[in-house]
């Protein structure tokens, strides 16, 4: 009887460890990736000012003469992200409403699959569907448009994140208890109310979350920006002209355009370690605001 309780006993510690395993390889790689990004960093500010660096309005470490301010394509990420999260927060909290508080069982079922699919779509297709489908049109309408610009890759990197938005934000007010929705229903609250006052304000960190989760992912995205965005780094408030993203850099470097080794090939540990700090400076935020705000039912 002893040996028949402490095999499920040896058989629940292997488990524990092979999770434990799991957890410890996943950390491991988080400061192995910091670690790899610090050395070449540290090598290059020490040709590089930092202050330079982080001040400096000209990109060009590919010519002559050579500056090394990360400003726009600081600001070319930026705003790119600033054009997708306006694009995907009004469409994926219109469809994550809809599914929770309108759409019958029917139709949530069509739905949301579709909507998951478009997160499997590979980010190469959307981004050639920026640059052959977006971009035409948008030169319609403004003929001024550049064929690489910032707007046509916003706005499908905007479509690209949509689902993420409204699958986690559906999920957050799904667990909003049914209670409260039909204690506004008997104050007299009509459905739009239930939703946007009572709802919605309640699933609050959940939506929080789900956005600052895209934003990280629009902030890290490489091919639609690289494709359809342009390489020309520049601090330009119209959207209709090409920009340069710090992920696209990284791209256009990593591709030979620099001999390995040399100060130009190390710019991607400085740019990589910069995206890397404010990613993680995002999703801390959004941490601390999920926490803050967050219920339990």
């Amino acid at each position: 009887m002893e040996s028949c309780t402490n095999v499920p006993r040896a058989q629940e510690w292997i488990i524990e460890k092979l999770l434990f395993l799991c957890a410890l390889i996943s950390v491991f790689t988080m400061f192995a990736i910091l670690a790899m990004l610090l050395f070449g960093a540290i090598s290059f500010f020490q040709e590089v000012s930092i202050i330079e660096f982080f001040t400096g309005t000209k990109w060009t470490p590919l010519f002559k003469p050579q500056h090394f301010g990360i400003l726009p394509l600081l600001w070319g990420t930026l705003l790119v992200t600033i054009i997708a999260l306006g694009v995907a927060v009004p469409l994926g909290l219109g469809s994550a409403i809809l599914l929770s508080e309108y759409a019958p069982e029917q139709v949530r079922k069509i739905i949301k699959p579709v909507l998951e699919i478009m997160v499997g779509i590979p980010t190469v297709v959307y981004g050639y569907f920026a640059l052959t489908f977006v971009t035409p049109i948008l030169q319609v309408v403004f003929p001024e448009t550049s064929v690489f610009n910032a707007l046509s890759a916003g706005i499908v990197m905007g479509i690209m994140i949509t689902p993420m938005v409204s699958s986690l934000s559906e999920d957050a007010m799904l667990a909003v208890p049914q209670s409260l929705r039909e204690a506004a229903y008997g104050l007299g609250a009509r459905k739009h109310e239930v939703a946007l006052r009572v709802v919605l304000p309640s699933a609050f960190s959940g939506v929080v979350a789900s956005i600052i989760l895209a934003m990280s992912r629009a902030i890290g995205e490489t091919m639609i920006v690289s494709i359809a965005a342009g390489s020309t780094p520049k601090l330009t408030l119209n959207p209709l002209e090409g920009i340069q993203t710090m992920t696209a850099y990284i791209t256009q470097i990593s591709l030979g355009e620099a001999p390995f080794g040399s100060l130009e090939y190390r710019t991607i540990f400085s740019v990589g370690l910069t995206l890397f700090l404010i990613v993680f400076a995002v999703n801390l935020i959004g941490h601390w605001m999920a926490r803050r705000y967050w219920r339990q039912y």
